[in-house]
């Protein structure tokens, strides 16, 4: 029998399968697919975000269903779809999702969108190095990384031209199996992870920052929720 298909969708840095290093061992018991979201392309020039060209990308990906893995910004367009196509995802995996936009008016989302908010108002009007220094300034406190190379330019550029994901077309959750990773540093992905525990979902704190699925516990626990709810169980052999 084909093993289950299992989607990855990346968050707003790195991207494709380069943004799962945990999880690349998983292509020995499923069928997976790192995908990159719209605008996300190691050759042209970055896009503006398209939360519907991502939603496309990933169900074009999950062609006639399996699970969806995903991280950060890329939460929003899994979740978009888990909505829409609910008898399309047996599973669903977020790490740190920034769902923001079923979140705005809660105390920490309010806060951040009241610090960072007029930083995207004004983002036309500033450079990638301007944007990108304000906002690390803004969300973490600190100065960020010097732009040195083509990559880092790229990956500046695309995330002043990123949309505030509390604009995501995405006022309801998906009634589908749901496993939320957090990394318990920031409250104001807890908020978003207790609002989803409060519709059902599973959520779990494992450290790991920003990134809990690279925790072995985070990698673990992501690994046997999608083996629960697989079509066809891990075969014997298989190492978690």
């Amino acid at each position: 029998m084909k093993s289950d298909r299992v989607v990855f969708v990346h968050g707003a840095g790195t991207f494709g399968a380069a943004a799962w290093p945990r999880q690349h061992g998983m292509a020995r018991e499923f069928d997976c697919l790192f995908v990159r979201r719209h605008g996300f392309d190691p050759v042209a020039a970055p896009l503006p975000t398209d939360f519907e060209a991502d939603q496309q990308i990933v169900e074009e990906a999950l062609e006639r269903g399996g699970h969806l893995v995903a991280a950060s910004q890329g939460a929003v367009s899994a979740m978009m779809l888990a909505v829409e196509r609910p008898d399309l995802v047996r599973s669903l995996v977020l790490a740190e999702p920034a769902c923001l936009s079923l979140t705005k008016e809660l105390p920490a989302t309010a806060a951040h969108r009241e610090r960072v908010e007029p930083l995207f108002m004004r983002a036309a009007e500033l450079t990638d190095e301007d944007f990108n220094r304000e906002f690390a300034r803004a969300v973490f406190g600190s100065e960020p990384r010097p732009l040195n190379t083509a990559e880092d330019r790229d990956r500046a550029r695309r995330l002043r031209m990123q949309a505030p994901p509390w604009t995501a077309p995405l006022a309801i959750v998906p009634g589908v199996p749901t496993l939320v990773l957090t990394g318990g540093w920031e409250p104001l992905y807890e908020e978003v992870a207790e609002y989803l525990a409060g519709t059902g979902a599973v959520h779990r704190v494992v450290g790991g920052g920003h990134r809990p699925q690279d925790t072995e516990e985070g990698n673990t626990i992501l690994r046997r929720f999608i083996r629960d709810h697989a079509e066809k169980g891990p075969e014997l052999g298989v190492d978690a």
